[in-house]
């Protein structure tokens, strides 16, 4: 067994885990910002085209942050 290996893919994995996490509450931020600075028609439809999430995961998500911003 290679630990030499099987530690450098530990490292990466943790490395894009933590990319991924950012990368995700950074489309969460402005998926949120989008829907609450436009009038648009279609906005939440244009979110849930572009982003692949439902439209009950964006509800929730804007309430959550409705509530973190009280």
């Amino acid at each position: 067994m290679d630990t030499a290996k099987l530690e450098l893919a530990a490292q990466r994995y943790r490395e894009a885990e933590a990319a991924l996490d950012a990368a995700r509450t950074d489309l969460q931020a402005e998926a949120v910002a989008f829907l609450r600075t436009t009038d648009e028609r279609g906005a939440q439809a244009t979110v849930v085209r572009i982003t692949g999430w439902t439209r009950e995961y964006l509800r929730r998500l804007v309430m959550n942050s409705d509530e973190n911003t009280a």
